[in-house]
């Protein structure tokens, strides 16, 4: 048996204003967004702002349905637009924030497992990564180089 350390590197900024003006005003544009979101069953709102290769900003907040499973997160909403807008337009970075209406999110909060597989399909296509920003309602906001430090065992279409 042989033994395999995997590690991620990411970046962890002590507040929305430690960040570049850049992206301060991606995350802004996520906060915009996220509080549009319609989350009547979970109150947990998620905004993501994409930056894409052409300057173009693509939005998406997560959009809730009595039937769970027919929802769909914010992260996709956003990646599916661009990709269904902007075929081929490379994804430059994402900001992404979350809200409680519940209590106080301070944690950053990063993309769900379905949205990690999905950021991926377009981080493998494109061939370059995709830096990821990501936040509660406040607080720190941690930033990752690429898809691939938030998951390290990527399955993409090399298996099929």
């Amino acid at each position: 048996m042989k033994e395999i350390e995997i590690k991620s590197t990411l970046q962890v900024f002590d507040s929305f204003e430690e960040l570049p003006l850049d992206v301060q005003s991606l995350m802004e544009q996520s906060f915009k967004i996220r509080d549009q979101a319609y989350a009547p069953y979970s109150e947990f709102l998620v905004g993501a702002a994409l930056l894409l290769e052409n300057n173009e900003i693509v939005l998406g907040n997560n959009q809730e349905n009595a039937c769970y499973p027919s929802g769909l997160c914010a992260e996709r909403v956003a990646i599916y637009a661009a990709g269904a807008n902007f075929p081929g337009v490379p994804i430059i970075r994402m900001a992404l924030s979350a809200k409680s209406l519940k209590h106080q999110l301070v944690t950053p909060t990063p993309p769900c497992g379905a949205c990690r597989q999905a950021i991926a399909e377009y981080e493998i296509n494109q061939k370059k990564p995709i830096e990821i920003y990501f936040m509660g309602e406040t607080g720190k906001v941690v930033k990752s180089y690429s898809l691939a430090n938030l998951l390290p065992l990527i399955f993409d279409n090399s298996y099929l």
